[in-house]
């Protein structure tokens, strides 16, 4: 369960059961105190983070909000969704009429100097070449998809097995990827060490934005297993496990 919430973007949950009256806390303040924390008192006790945002009101005027919750030092992805519900939700800012806009993405709220970069195969958190991006201060941004615009590929060869990701506008499909903030600075020699058929190119995500990322020679398909169906390197690497 807990290698699979690693793989999700978040999970949703209300902030409170309900919202109480300043009468009813005078009468019973620790019950309905410990009343509040219903839905996020265990994120502490299981090391998880979590982000409380306006969700709007109910029908009697009393504003109700949502909890983003993710694993540990997910902070960044939760900021990056938070901000992407802000501008479809378009609430007003408090007891205000006016509405809170921003119109940047996860970019938002990572280094101006860093340089976002998906990866989809050994480079992923807990992947064999995960420490490339680790030693050289990245960290993850959030864990997402590709657009329904491209193939993976299980390409030979190793001993450290690695996935080529090829777009395809007419038989494509969605493949899992993580996007990992880079120092700009660590970013050519990142690049450099990555070896052929493979290379950073721009890679289209879910949502329609566009991020650096790990992209393949053409060539380098021609026998190579397609794994396109399962949509992600960890469901493969889980597959060649029960093979044996």
């Amino acid at each position: 369960a807990e290698r699979l919430f690693w793989e999700i973007d978040f999970l949703l949950s209300p902030t409170a059961p309900r919202s109480y009256l300043i009468a009813e806390l005078l009468e019973d303040p620790v019950q309905l105190n410990s009343n509040m924390g219903f839905y996020t008192n265990y994120m502490n006790l299981l090391d998880l983070c979590g982000l409380a945002i306006p969700a709007g009101f109910m029908s009697n005027g009393i504003p109700f909000g949502v909890t983003l919750v993710a694993p540990r030092f997910k902070e960044a992805n939760l900021l990056s969704q938070a901000l992407g519900w802000e501008r479809k939700q378009q609430l007003p800012m408090g007891a205000s009429s006016e509405t809170y806009s921003n119109k940047n993405d996860f970019a938002a709220v990572s280094n101006r100097e860093d340089i976002a970069v998906a990866v989809c195969g050994a480079h992923l958190e807990g992947m064999p070449l995960n420490w490339q991006l680790s030693e050289r201060g990245a960290k993850l941004i959030s864990a997402t998809s590709t657009s329904e615009n491209y193939r993976f590929y299980a390409l030979p060869g190793g001993p450290v097995k690695r996935p080529g990701l090829i777009r395809d506008e007419q038989h494509g499909c969605s493949i899992h990827v993580e996007v990992w903030s880079l120092p700009a600075k660590e970013f050519g020699s990142f690049v450099a060490a990555i070896p052929f058929p493979l290379g950073i190119g721009k890679l289209e995500l879910e949502d329609g934005s566009w991020v650096s990322g790990f992209v393949c020679e053409g060539m380098a398909i021609e026998g190579a297993e397609d794994i396109s169906a399962l949509g992600s390197w960890r469901k493969y690497i889980d597959e060649l496990q029960s093979r044996i």
